[in-house]
């Protein structure tokens, strides 16, 4: 199944290319909000699955071009985001250890909307396009064997970064990360039971018509379930948060006024945003062989 916001934060179900409004099947989950909504259904899917279906069976749906789709977790509680968790097409030989960081849930935007560079003085900002794990049941301290039953489904992710940001030497990733509108994803929810493998998806990510990123989930350093079993192990994952599975550096490149970003992992349809800088700064086109370098991604993510 595929969930979606739309509109006015109308949840909906798409099939094909149509989305049905399935407000009347959710009415019984009290809720204040749309994340509310969308984390309370998340946890409660067995009791409502059917009422969902019944309700995208029926009637003609709206065109997805007629509406305007928002993100399909507005609010997550949590986004973790892996570091370093690929093995960049062969270029690092031994994983590096576990590492993560907490993004700022106020950077989600969705579908559509506009990913807005601040006037900080970053060297560069780039895309970094990722598989989102959306935790469908709570999970604490589980072992990597118990990871399929905690996952709900997945999502498009892209995790935009500000290079260079923040004192020298020590910890930057809330200088680099956390912006408002650096978290789009989208642009719908899909269960896991319509990704047959999520460890061998095809991940791609275009800017203004120029293929950046192409790589696959099967590049993980590491497995999805060890990966969501050790964050588990430190922070108590919740039905609606997300884990932001890492990217492969290899196809970075800056973002600048006006691009048009384009990302579609296999199955979770594709995610489009523009780009707008008021500060109207220009960088080198294309692919950012610097960020591919062993020694930036040492101290990047």
């Amino acid at each position: 199944m595929k969930l979606a916001f739309f509109n006015d934060f109308v949840l909906g179900v798409v099939r094909g290319d149509r989305i049905f409004d399935v407000t009347r099947a959710v009415q019984e989950v009290p809720h204040v909000g749309p994340h509310d909504l969308i984390s309370r259904l998340i946890e409660q899917f067995p009791q409502h699955q059917s009422l969902l279906e019944q309700a995208a069976g029926s009637g003609q749906g709206t065109p997805l071009q007629q509406v305007r789709l928002r993100a399909p977790l507005p609010k997550p509680g949590k986004i973790l985001c892996m570091a370093g968790n690929y093995r960049e097409t062969g270029t690092v030989k031994e994983p590096r250890p576990f590492n993560a960081f907490l993004k700022s849930p106020n950077g989600v935007v969705g579908d559509g909307d506009t990913v807005a560079l601040p006037k900080a003085q970053a060297p560069v900002f780039h895309h970094e396009a990722e598989l989102g794990l959306v935790v469908g049941k709570r999970a604490s301290q589980i072992k990597p064997e118990e990871a399929r039953e905690h996952i709900f489904g997945w999502v498009n992710f892209i995790d935009v970064s500000a290079r260079g940001l923040g004192p020298p030497n020590s910890d930057t990733y809330f200088w680099t990360k956390s912006w408002h509108t650096f978290a789009p994803m989208g642009p719908y929810l899909v269960t896991t039971d319509e990704v047959q493998d999520p460890q061998n998806l095809p991940v791609k990510l275009w800017v203004s018509g120029e293929l950046r990123q192409d790589f696959s989930t099967s590049d993980m350093a590491h497995s999805i379930a060890e990966t969501l079993a050790w964050a588990s192990m430190i922070t108590t994952l919740n039905p609606g948060d997300v884990l932001a599975l890492g990217t492969n550096h290899q196809g970075l490149g800056a973002l600048q006024d006006g691009d048009q970003v384009e990302m579609e992992t296999t199955g979770l349809g594709r995610l489009r945003v523009t780009v707008a800088d008021p500060l109207k700064r220009q960088w080198p086109r294309g692919v950012d062989r610097s960020a591919a370098n062993p020694a930036f991604r040492r101290v990047s993510a």
